[in-house]
């Protein structure tokens, strides 16, 4: 694409010739022949004090936030934003041609996502998903490296989509990619809420900074779907009242509720009810947060125009999504892995699973260096007050000592006389607790789900949890 015709998205030009754009980039690494580069002034590092080698390594030209008095310098308001009008624009707006889903909260973003991406797909839509487990175009997989991508990754996913013939687009929208502006532009025809719980405490600081993050998503979206079992979702759906579907899987005063729910171990059952209309649900993951999950889904998909029984029946036929309560091995006893990390997954994944248990609880879990330190004493205290016996091992300690992180919860452990057991590598940690389990009891392996690798001292690690559970139970 020509520069000035690339400007034109965001109302600028510049007095130069014009020439072909290969790339919108804003790491000054990747900047080739050709590059336009975005500075973003980041967090950790500020990406203006590079503009000027950006410009000495090829770039055709740099977009600022200030002036730097650069030549072919085009400067805006706001560089984040920019950088996303213009990368959706080299990619020439896929976004226009797809119907776009966006889902949003702190747990049961890649449940609720992977259930409407696989219902759409059961019922005959071509779909792609963006998402925290993996990108989908179709029936293709491609590895994630962020929930929600920069804008360059996230609009050549788009375009692929398009071009392969999907009629969707389901992505996860965290809320730093909404707070980063990364979906900046985008309009989606349905947004969903479904809970907000501690997290990402180092990036938002407080509560308030992190609800008003996942607000964004609603600003730009036709239809709002919102769980009223949660006190940010009720804030949610009173502000955006004009254009919300409510649900709960307990109260009648909203759209669409569950009704007879029926628990076991490996899966739940309910009638979603609604608008006189009822009908009965099975959704292969336990669970009290499965049946709001579900009924996320179900209202997500009437909310694109999709018939109800339709709806109901499409998210029966899912079978399973990588990593969330997924068994990988029942016999003697039972081996089950999600990605729960926070204190508020960690006591919904347990509390759903406990009263089947016929002997012990095991939960293993980590929780990750360099990231909201202050949720660790609550997710040591939940697991501590529900679970049998506690394996404490590493998850992603990046540059902190992951014994230091272990012995700052064992200390709450030890006040309470919990049975537990340390071993910083995760490995060892997991065959360990593989040890530990007799006839009937039901290990837990929280936190890494989906995920094969450990980040710790730098590096990424290859580990895959279900060919150390395989290995040990052949």
């Amino acid at each position: 694409m020509k520069l000035l015709q690339l400007l034109r998205a965001i109302g600028q030009t510049i007095d130069t010739e014009d020439c072909e754009v290969t790339s919108v980039v804003i790491d000054s690494r990747k900047v080739t022949e050709g590059s336009l580069f975005v500075a973003i002034q980041g967090g950790k590092f500020d990406g203006h004090t590079v503009a000027a080698d950006a410009l000495k390594n090829g770039a055709v030209a740099v977009i600022t936030q200030h002036s730097m008095n650069l030549d072919r310098e085009v400067t805006v308001a706001d560089t984040r934003k920019a950088n996303a009008l213009l990368c959706s624009a080299f990619f020439d707006n896929p976004a226009d041609r797809l119907r776009l889903v966006g889902v949003t909260g702190t747990n049961g973003k890649s449940t609720i996502t992977s259930l409407v991406k696989q219902s759409l797909s059961y019922l005959g839509h071509m779909a792609g998903l963006i998402g925290t487990i993996q990108y989908e175009i179709g029936d293709r997989i491609i590895p994630s490296k962020f929930t929600t991508p920069e804008p360059w990754d996230l609009y050549a996913l788009l375009a692929a989509m398009v071009k392969a013939g999907c009629e969707f687009a389901v992505m996860e929208a965290s809320s730093q990619a909404l707070s980063q502006m990364r979906l900046y532009g985008l309009e989606f025809e349905v947004a969903a809420f479904s809970n907000l719980t501690r997290d990402h405490q180092d990036v938002h600081k407080t509560m308030e900074d992190y609800f008003d993050a996942k607000r964004i998503l609603f600003k730009n979206a036709k239809t709002a779907v919102i769980n009223m079992d949660d006190e940010y979702g009720i804030r949610l759906a009173q502000e955006f009242a004009d254009r919300t579907i409510s649900y709960s899987g307990s109260s009648d005063s909203v759209d669409y509720t569950a009704k007879n729910i029926e628990y076991t171990i490996n899966n739940v059952k309910f009638a979603v009810s609604g608008y006189s209309f009822i009908s009965r649900v099975k959704f292969c993951i336990p669970g009290y947060y499965s049946v709001q999950n579900a009924l996320a889904a179900f209202c997500i998909l009437t909310a694109l125009g999709i018939d109800k029984t339709d709806a109901a029946e499409s998210i029966s036929s899912v079978k399973m999504i990588k990593g969330r309560c997924e068994t990988l091995y029942q016999g003697t006893y039972t081996v089950i892995s999600d990605f729960a990390h926070t204190e508020d997954g960690l006591y919904q994944l347990a509390s759903s699973l406990k009263p089947y248990v016929e002997g012990k609880l095991i939960m293993l879990y980590g929780c990750t260096g360099e990231r909201d330190s202050g949720k660790r004493p609550d997710m040591i205290r939940t697991t501590g007050a529900i679970s049998d016996i506690i394996v404490l091992t590493s998850d992603n300690p990046r540059s902190e000592d992951p014994n230091e992180i272990i012995a700052s919860l064992t200390e709450i452990l030890d006040k309470e006389t919990k049975e537990y057991y340390t071993e910083p590598d995760r490995e060892k940690a997991i065959k360990l607790a593989l040890s530990l389990c007799e006839k009937g009891d039901l290990l837990l392996l929280c936190g890494k789900g989906h995920e094969d690798y450990q980040v710790m001292n730098g590096y990424t690690l290859y580990l895959n949890e279900r060919e150390i559970v395989r290995a040990y139970t052949q």
